[in-house]
């Protein structure tokens, strides 16, 4: 019981937090307006999203992965870790400390280089692996466009009309940090896992990019903040994802959203997957397979390798607002958007209308985090040629067919209903594999077991004894 207080007592901080930080975001962006000039809010975007949310979610990740894979595990997290000073000296501060000793020890740490290595381009890997990843986020809209002290304040950092084609081009850069890491060092084994990584985000990038056309098509659109969509206020249209496909008639607006991944099961599982293997995480690990093959920032020490630890970090921050934003209706609520925004005191304090939809979006990103914290910790390593199988022979022939599929269902249905109807098939064939497979493997246990009962004394099916037959099956 004291465990799940604590949980519920963990999620209520964080939401808190969140919201806390959303409302500052949206007060300084509406007074960067008010006393700059129009346009500065995007630039106060650029400490809120990318440097205090991005940043500081993906430096408590660090820690936040150790006590959730002990949380899952049932094993003590960090706890070791002691600040000495009064009060707190004999207190673990929720494993706190250790964020800070983590970063004592890459600063402090000898900045090794090889005497054979290329200097300028050995430097400048761990760059290349970090900035292309941290810039991504800077088209990610993380709340709706509402007035603050009489000024419309974005909440995102830009708004190019190649969005989405911004994510993709800046993403595959990426691949350049790995590969120089891996080469520029002179060693072998960093080569290896180098070539390896390369080969494996290369394979995944094209799945990702097809991926997401389905979703293009759907929605006539490149840009992050028109696929979110706008609601349908004052007569206006829905677009969007905030439009509805099916809706009560009444002043609370009920239905079904138009979400990406109602609209795109298939388009949604294959962006997540490629992406989850574009962060070479596990069960996508195999360039820093410790059982196969040295990583390929082998050589790195100090600070250099504590840029493409936190890169991998920061990728899954980006991942799941990107994917927040895409799949799951970006800030928006599955149902009530235009309920809430009608009300007067919304309309009256935009702030707070903000700070309440930003806060869900940052809800949904931490979910999605989760989510990939209990992928990285349930699924075993991959093989290689695994990997490269479900790259090139899955998810690339599922994103082509599901572009034509696509594209013939929305000429046939604009209205999206048609798509709809199809993807809520797609995603009850998942549920029916799913629990069919899991019910095969409870009937083959039973079989198992009632074989094991059948015969008595230890001897199985062939009579011999239970322990010749396992030593007879190594």
């Amino acid at each position: 019981m004291k465990r799940v207080l604590t949980v519920l007592f963990a999620m209520g901080f964080i939401v808190a937090m969140l919201a806390g930080v959303s409302a500052a975001a949206y007060a300084v962006g509406g007074l960067a307006e008010k006393y700059w000039f129009a346009g500065a809010s995007r630039l106060s975007n650029i400490l809120f999203l990318m440097l205090v949310f991005v940043m500081i979610i993906a430096t408590l990740l660090t820690i936040a992965e150790r006590k959730w894979s002990a949380l899952m595990q049932d094993r003590v997290g960090p706890n070791r870790a002691r600040i000495n000073l009064p009060g707190i000296r004999n207190r673990s501060l929720a494993g706190l400390p250790h964020i800070l000793t983590d970063v004592l020890k890459m600063l402090t740490k000898e900045d090794f280089i090889p005497g054979t290595a290329n200097t300028f381009m050995f430097k400048l890997g761990p760059i290349l692996a970090f900035a292309p990843v941290f810039a991504l986020f800077a088209v990610v809209p993380a709340g709706p466009s509402v007035n603050v002290f009489g000024h419309n304040v974005d909440m995102v950092v830009a708004t190019p009309d190649f969005g989405v084609l911004y994510l993709l081009a800046i993403a595959s850069l990426a691949v350049y940090g790995t590969a120089l890491a891996g080469w520029a060092s002179n060693n072998k084994f960093a080569l290896l896992g180098g070539v390896r990584a390369s080969s494996q985000m290369i394979s995944y990038e094209v799945a990702l990019g097809l991926s997401l056309v389905g979703l293009f098509m759907a929605f006539s659109s490149l840009q992050l903040p028109t696929l979110v969509g706008t609601l349908g206020l004052d007569g206006a249209q829905a677009t969007g994802q905030a439009q509805y496909l099916w809706r009560t008639e009444g002043g609370f607006d009920l239905g079904l959203p138009a979400w990406g991944f109602l609209l795109q099961p298939i388009g949604f599982i294959g962006f997540f997957a490629a992406s989850f293997a574009e962060t070479k995480r596990a069960p996508f690990d195999v360039p820093e397979g410790e059982s196969e093959i040295i990583g390929y920032f082998v050589e790195y020490s100090g600070m250099k390798f504590g840029l493409f630890m936190i890169s991998e970090f920061v990728e899954v921050v980006v991942l799941a607002g990107v994917t927040t934003a895409l799949f799951f209706g970006g800030h928006h609520l599955p149902f009530g958007n235009e309920w809430l925004a009608s009300q007067p005191l919304m309309q009256e304090h935009g702030w707070l209308y903000g700070t309440i939809l930003g806060t869900v979006f940052w809800v949904k990103v931490v979910f999605l985090i989760w989510i990939q914290l209990v992928i990285r910790w349930t699924f075993p390593r991959f093989r290689y040629d695994q990997i490269q199988t479900l790259g090139w022979k899955i998810l690339l022939p599922l994103a082509l067919a599901n572009v034509f599929i696509t594209g013939a269902l929305v000429l046939w249905d604009p209205s999206l209903r048609a798509l709809a109807i199809f993807g809520m098939l797609e995603i009850g064939v998942f549920v029916v594999l799913t629990m069919t497979k899991k019910a095969d493997a409870a009937e083959g246990g039973a079989h198992g077991a009632h074989g094991a009962h059948g015969h008595d004394h230890g001897h199985d099916a062939h009579g011999l004894p239970s322990h010749a037959s396992a030593a007879s099956s190594h």
